[in-house]
């Protein structure tokens, strides 16, 4: 089976995985929060909804780079900082999910960030519907 990685880290990134890799039919995004570079004026969002809506907007690009789609997502992994924004970030997560919603689940992550929240997901590959 061959596979296809995309989005590599560039020689000397601190960050040592790719934005995604096609494999099998399948596309599988790492996990991305979202993107924050205060020197460009690019911060993640002053509230829980809005760091949602910009991670699954960086999460939905990737999937578009491999010609899939946030409605091709068939497995989800939300991963969160503090419990106590759970039900905030749920609240806006849904609405990115109109026609259903993936099998999903959460846990907590401590990388050296301060985002509240990351996705990755498992999505189907080919043209999102």
């Amino acid at each position: 089976m061959s596979f296809e990685i995309l989005g590599p880290p560039p020689a000397g990134s601190p960050r040592p995985f790719s934005e995604a890799t096609r494999a099998g039919g399948l596309v599988f995004v790492s996990g991305h929060s979202a993107p924050h570079d205060p020197a460009n004026g690019v911060h993640r969002g002053a509230t829980p909804a809005e760091e949602v809506r910009n991670a699954l907007g960086k999460v939905a690009a990737i999937l578009e780079g491999a010609g899939s789609g946030l409605d091709r997502v068939v497995q989800m992994t939300m991963l969160i900082t503090d419990p106590a924004d759970y039900a905030a970030l749920n609240a806006e997560y849904v609405k990115h999910f109109p026609g259903g919603l993936p099998a999903r689940h959460t846990a907590r992550f401590g990388v050296p960030t301060d985002a509240r929240v990351a996705f990755a997901c498992i999505a189907l590959a080919g043209e999102s519907t």
